[in-house]
């Protein structure tokens, strides 16, 4: 899958609620209110990405769980990047 312009990242980003660029990553930050409420979100996160076979760098601390994407194999961001962010987006959180 190739990756994306500028211009595309811009766009897709702009309708993706609460994730942000860091480098070639796009990233989001969760709070929950207890370790045991980040863990069963990270467990959703995970079979969405099993499911998809594109898999984010993944960083949990306590009750913050912090996710970023990007498609390695292409050194950049791809659709596929913005298609598991808009996934995540709809499981909701607790």
């Amino acid at each position: 899958m190739p990756r994306l312009s500028e211009e595309e990242i811009e766009e897709r980003l702009a309708k993706l609620k609460d994730w942000e660029m860091e480098g070639n990553y796009i990233k989001r930050t969760y709070e929950f209110p207890s370790f045991m409420k980040a863990i069963e979100f990270i467990n959703r996160v995970a079979e969405l990405a099993e499911e998809a076979d594109h898999h984010p760098n993944l960083e949990n601390v306590w009750r913050t769980v912090i996710l970023k994407f990007t498609t390695h194999d292409e050194g950049g961001l791809t659709k596929r990047d913005f298609n598991m962010a808009s996934k995540i987006n709809a499981i909701g959180i607790e």
